[in-house]
């Protein structure tokens, strides 16, 4: 009904103040339908403090990362797991960062250089750089004075020497030690010990005996496995030629790293002159054939001559870098002891990364099971463009969400899928024009860093284009899937 006074009241309010809104009944909706109202967000970031590794995708905001920063608040472990075809980025991300991390004071890297070209390792040009001399790992050139690793340096405790030794012979042999050949390992190793003053704790003695004027060597094994000492065999109440029978594989093991074809780069004591406190560390494995048993033999030594040298309670942030890294996941002997160098680490400020380009050639080798409990230690992940098949793998074994699984064989070089404990977001990569030269090392897979300047920026821009592109699609798809779901319901 009209309502004359009402009317009036309206026409006067207009005239003072101008046209008054019309007043709208509410209206009711699904949040599915509702969201497409708001402004697109994104997840939130990982905080201010760190290093700058680029953008995500989404938000255009910037991503910093840093394990030692999120360690305890949004990350139960510091370790990083690195996963992706060839090509896509991952050496340049894994480059940019360590030259980022070296610019805190309390930063410490060691890197294993397992690639490389024209006879140097990858990273070669950033120790260069750094004014850092790599340490070249080559059967050849230890012949002739070149780098040596003793695993029976004094430096590595007693308990360490004895699985270090055990995991060398496993690893060569592809199967465990028996119970006698272990004796006769043991029985050995204890034999050299007390011939050279038995070495406890990093770089002393136990007080027992003076320390000899060289180190125990790898030759002092294999001779005592050849000519064990009676008093050996009493402690056990065995014939001697029973204890020399045991250890017979083990010496013909040992003997390859001895007098065969792995000869020089463990049968002499450490090489002096390594310097431990240098900012980084470069292990040039590049010489290496990465398919022969010698790389994860070199590894093992590797990994733990640097636990018990390196590793100290001085409150620096270390970080460990293993490129072709399933060659000590995929070893049950290798990754045990990785296994134990993790735990250990962790309590001592250690960031183990990871590299590796499939993660089926590790959960479906021979150490499954200790590939496992290594990548649950993983709480960072970053997968960057792998095949649809290798995609929902990795995202059942890893338990990333749907959309992340979809999201990975479309992703452009650069852009990779991180989950930083359960926090999943799309990110690009960015590298400054001073980084560029250092970390595009292979020609083959980066013919546009050898273009003019304007045509490279203008290639990437176009892939970055490309990539934001198909990120909207792909959030588009899944707000649309969203919306079809809660209609449906």
């Amino acid at each position: 009904m009209f309502d004359p006074l009402g009317a009036l009241t309206d026409a006067f309010t207009s005239f003072l103040f101008g046209k008054v809104e019309t007043t709208r009944l509410p209206v009711r909706t699904s949040t599915g339908q509702a969201q497409a109202v708001y402004l697109p967000t994104a997840a939130p970031g990982l905080g201010d403090s760190g290093v700058i590794i680029g953008r995500e995708v989404y938000s255009g905001k910037g991503y910093i990362y840093d394990p030692f920063q999120l360690y305890g608040q949004q990350l139960p472990a510091p370790h990083w797991l690195v996963l992706g075809e060839s090509g896509n980025g991952k050496s340049a991300l894994e480059k940019t960062y360590v030259l980022r991390q070296l610019r805190f004071r309390d930063r410490q890297v060691v890197v294993l250089d397992a690639q490389g070209e024209d006879g140097v390792g990858e990273w070669n040009l950033i120790a260069q750089e750094l004014g850092i001399t790599p340490i070249r790992l080559d059967p050849t050139a230890a012949l002739n004075g070149g780098i040596r690793l003793n695993p029976l340096d004094p430096s590595i405790t007693t308990t360490g020497q004895l699985a270090l030794l055990r995991t060398i012979i496993e690893v060569a042999m592809g199967r465990g030690l028996d119970e006698r050949s272990g004796f006769a390992l043991k029985v050995a190793h204890a034999a050299v010990l007390n011939d050279f003053g038995s070495m406890d704790n990093a770089g002393g003695s136990n007080g027992s005996k003076t320390p000899s004027k060289r180190q125990p060597v790898l030759t002092d094994i294999v001779e005592q496995l050849r000519h064990p000492k009676a008093e050996s065999a009493e402690a056990m109440n065995v014939d001697i030629d029973d204890v020399r029978a045991w250890g017979l594989d083990v010496a013909l093991v040992l003997d390859r790293l001895v007098d065969g074809d792995l000869r020089g780069m463990f049968d002499g004591p450490t090489t002096a002159g390594i310097d431990l406190d240098a900012p980084l560390i470069v292990f040039d494995l590049s010489h290496i054939d990465r398919n022969s048993i010698a790389m994860p033999i070199l590894m093992a030594i590797v990994g733990v001559w640097l636990e018990h040298t390196w590793i100290r309670p001085d409150r620096k942030k270390r970080i460990f870098l293993v490129e072709e890294a399933w060659h000590i996941i995929n070893s049950p002997f290798v990754a045990q002891l990785f296994q134990r160098l993790l735990k250990f680490g962790r309590r001592l400020g250690l960031s183990f990364v990871a590299v590796v380009h499939h993660l089926s050639d590790v959960v479906d080798g021979a150490a499954a099971k200790e590939a496992a409990a290594i990548l649950k230690m993983a709480s960072t992940r970053t997968i960057y463009a792998q095949k649809a098949d290798e995609a929902r793998a990795t995202g059942q074994v890893l338990g990333l969400p749907r959309w992340a699984v979809e999201i990975i064989p479309t992703l452009t070089p650069g852009i990779a899928v991180w989950d930083v404990n359960g926090n999943v977001q799309v990110v690009k990569h960015l590298i400054t024009e001073a980084e560029r030269p250092l970390v595009y090392t292979d020609r083959a897979m980066t013919e546009a860093s050898s273009m003019p300047t304007d045509e490279a920026r203008a290639l990437e821009a176009a892939a970055d284009a490309e990539a934001e592109a198909r990120a909207e699609a792909m959030a588009m798809e899944r707000q649309l899937r969203n919306e079809s779901s809660e209609t449906v319901a």
